[in-house]
């Protein structure tokens, strides 16, 4: 098996080096190719134009677009994203302070989303069959319909305004001091020994958290209803039943454990869009992650910023891909090949 899960990895990664080099060159390529001047950016406001010029040539910029994509490749291949126009700060810094926040939030996002989903997915097929059903396929539908930012305003007037029980800004509240070990602040706060803090925390990645996993739990639900409806017109249903299983024992030792695998392929996918739906619900809740970063690069023109954010999403989202694929191998037997 675990040669299996190697081979694999190895032809994902493969794949991988293509895609981040198409990605790669098409943020460069198109971030060059709009009405920005990166050296003006770079300089005052009251920059002369000999300024401007000597700054295009300290940057590369009078050289064609193709070697300038070599130098900056050659220099990412390094770890080097350049320096932030608008913060004057090192790239490679600012996008590494940020991940770990964004992480946090999307992994905790995809756990609401799968105990809701699979929860959700679970009643579905319950009542299938029943009068109830037509109530809870139209409630899953309205779920589906409603996008993460509605829910942002939803839950912020609701727990945040009208109820005040939770906070809707930021990542702690003003006055408490932030543990840094690993940068990933609720595990700081608890190798620190900083309950409070983790808890601060916890209560501050509540509602966001929240307004990504219910919209992203709808799919989920769907998929796995669809999919024990399939798994229970299989033989080995019928014959569990002959046996004199019970109907809970079928579905769990049987019909989930059959209908689970290809859930778990939407879930991995769903993760790799809730990743890169953070950026709005960030802005809305003031959450200081990489989609907050990606809204005030764009705001400023910053294109390193804008090149490291986007290259980072890329790479998350083959990561999470191939573990994704390599679980699946795992709970999967018929996919090992030897």
């Amino acid at each position: 098996m675990f040669a299996t899960i190697a081979k694999l990895l190895m032809k994902r990664l493969i794949v991988a080096i293509p895609i981040l080099l198409v990605v790669s060159a098409l943020l460069f390529i198109i971030l060059r190719i709009l009405p920005v001047d990166p050296a003006a950016m770079s300089l005052p406001p009251n920059a002369t134009l000999a300024e401007i010029e000597a700054k295009r040539l300290e940057m590369g910029l009078h050289l064609p677009l193709i070697q300038q994509y070599g130098i900056w490749l050659a220099q990412v291949l390094h770890g080097n994203f350049g320096t932030s126009i608008h913060f004057r700060r090192d790239v490679a810094s600012l996008v590494m302070t940020t991940l770990p926040s964004t992480i946090e939030l999307a992994v905790f996002a995809m756990l609401i989303a799968s105990i809701i989903g699979i929860a959700g997915g679970l009643i579905l097929f319950h009542v299938r069959g029943t009068r109830k059903e037509a109530g809870l396929d139209f409630g899953s539908i309205l779920l589906l319909s409603l996008p993460e930012f509605l829910w942002s305003l939803f839950l912020i007037l609701l727990f945040g305004v009208a109820l005040e029980w939770l906070p809707f800004t930021g990542r702690l509240s003003p006055g408490v001091e932030r543990p840094t070990i690993t940068g990933f602040l609720l595990l700081d706060s608890l190798l620190a020994g900083k309950p409070a803090v983790f808890w601060n925390a916890v209560q501050h990645m509540l509602l966001p958290c929240f307004a990504l996993g219910i919209s992203f739990s709808p799919s989920i639900m769907r998929v796995l209803r669809s999919s024990l409806l399939d798994v229970y017109q299989d033989d080995y249903i019928h014959q569990a039943r002959l046996r004199g299983l019970s109907e809970r024992r079928i579905l769990i030792r049987h019909g989930l454990k059959n209908a689970i695998l290809p859930t778990l392929s939407l879930m991995g996918v769903q993760f790799g869009f809730l990743f890169g739906g953070t950026l709005l619900v960030e802005v809305i809740y003031s959450y200081p992650g990489m989609g907050n970063l990606m809204v005030d690069a764009i705001r400023n023109a910053d294109l390193p910023i804008i090149q490291a954010v986007g290259l980072t999403y890329c790479i998350v989202v083959l990561v999470i891909s191939i573990a994704v694929d390599s679980l699946y191998l795992i709970l999967n037997p018929k996919l090992r090949v030897r």
